[in-house]
């Protein structure tokens, strides 16, 4: 293999022709720029170009793959602050919709001083793993409220779920309900959602009339679209305070997050 000697510059170039990601790609011009280049410019012939890309490729896959792997990490952490910050943005921009719907049931303190939200489905098993740490957190913290967001995007039956449980609202036992069923393991079936229904305490006969009714399939209407307004793309995803925390939380990360987040409100 023909090899080079490459100055600092001229290796940040031939990185920059093969990872485009980490710079201009070839075919784009700064604004304002034109794309004749300077009278003193290094036009590299196609085989300068194949020999460039050749040693940077040796260099960073062969000699130094770590500076490939702190590359990609500095890739992801910028994705990553920067999905956060468009995630507390959207939490600004609908937080009327996202604390204040009346047709969220709550749980908790209604009165807390820290609201966390669960967007959730009933067959999803990472919400079902954070169960134990959300009942934790609100039997050992008395000032926080809980916002429960049916999001059914894992099938038909998912929805029925919502449904049901939404329904349960109306004899004031969501609650209950919503708890039963989550502590179910195996897949969901009608039988088993009307089964704990029935365990529940609830009119079996009223809860499928009122699930067939036009107020719950549009509550749950409303809770996908927010969830998309949101940046919601899997189940569970939590709001505390105005922070969103994708996937299963563990209690000392729950309890982590409301303590910064009651510190944060505290300074307003």
């Amino acid at each position: 293999m023909r090899t080079l000697s490459l100055s600092p510059a001229l290796f940040l170039a031939a990185a920059l022709l093969t990872l485009p990601a980490m710079g201009f790609a070839q075919d784009e011009v700064p604004a304002g720029a034109t794309s004749t280049p300077a009278p003193n410019a290094k036009v590299f012939s196609d085989s300068e170009k194949a020999a460039i890309e050749d040693v940077v490729r040796d260099y960073l896959t062969t000699k130094h793959p770590e500076v490939l792997m702190e590359a990609m990490k500095e890739l992801q952490r910028r994705d990553q602050a920067s999905a956060e910050a468009k995630s507390k943005e959207a939490v600004t921009n609908f937080k009327d919709k996202i604390f204040n719907d009346a047709n969220s049931p709550i749980g908790g303190n209604p009165k807390g001083d820290v609201t966390m939200v669960e967007f959730f489905d009933f067959q999803c098993g990472y919400c079902k793993m954070s169960e134990e740490a959300i009942s934790k957190i609100l039997k050992e913290d008395k000032n926080v409220k809980f916002i429960y967001k049916d999001f059914p995007i894992l099938g038909p039956m998912s929805v029925t779920a919502s449904k049901a449980a939404l329904a349960a609202a109306k004899q004031g036992k969501y609650i209950k309900f919503h708890d039963e069923l989550m502590a179910k393991k195996e897949h969901l079936s009608e039988d088993i959602i009307y089964a704990v229904a029935k365990d529940s305490g609830l009119d079996v006969d009223k809860l499928k009339k009122d699930m067939a009714s036009d107020d719950i399939a549009k509550m749950i209407e409303v809770n996908l679209k927010l969830g998309n307004d949101v940046g919601v793309r899997g189940t569970p995803m939590f709001i505390i305070g105005n922070q969103t925390y994708p996937g299963a939380l563990q209690f000392d990360q729950m309890k982590k997050a409301v303590d910064e987040a009651r510190a944060a409100a505290s300074k307003k």
